[in-house]
């Protein structure tokens, strides 16, 4: 019984150490040279926040593309508030176990990062970028499923 505790809380502590790798980028320049830079990868760049409704009703498709598609790399890019970081982020990325790389933008100069992701993005979300060769495609909307969204990353990538 008393190895059972403590691999239970080593498990947990585990958890907790895993949900707080998430890097924090103040502005979208860093965040592309950091994580959006191997011209080998194809990238799916999922912008989302915690507060959009829509955003988290698609988040299973794209963390189901991560698992079953391994022909790219889905980022999750969170737009959250940087002070709600440790109180509303990361637990909620632990309470739905994701898994995808998540990352948090806090950029607030909108009209010079939007533009650099598509020139025509209002900035509503949930938005999703594909990067493939040096060439991007982006859309503004929600997936309805997972089988949606691998049909438009799949038709955008090959």
């Amino acid at each position: 019984m008393k190895y059972y505790i403590l691999f239970a809380v080593m498990f947990l502590f585990s958890l907790q150490i895993q949900a707080q790798k998430i890097a924090v980028y103040d502005n979208y320049t860093a965040l592309e040279k950091a994580v959006l830079s191997d011209a080998n990868t194809t990238y799916v760049v999922n912008f989302w926040a915690t507060w959009c409704a829509p955003c988290v009703k698609e988040l299973p498709h794209f963390e189901q593309l991560n698992s079953e598609n391994k022909n790219v790399k889905v980022v999750l890019v969170s737009l959250d508030f940087k002070n709600q970081y440790e109180a509303k982020l990361l637990p909620f990325l632990k309470k739905k176990a994701i898994k995808s790389e998540v990352v948090l933008l806090t950029d607030k100069d909108y009209n010079t990062w939007l533009p650099a992701v598509d020139k025509d993005w209002s900035g509503s979300i949930p938005a999703t970028l594909i990067i493939k060769d040096g060439k991007k495609v982006f859309v503004e909307k929600m997936f309805a499923s997972y089988e949606e969204l691998d049909e438009y990353v799949n038709s955008n990538i090959n």
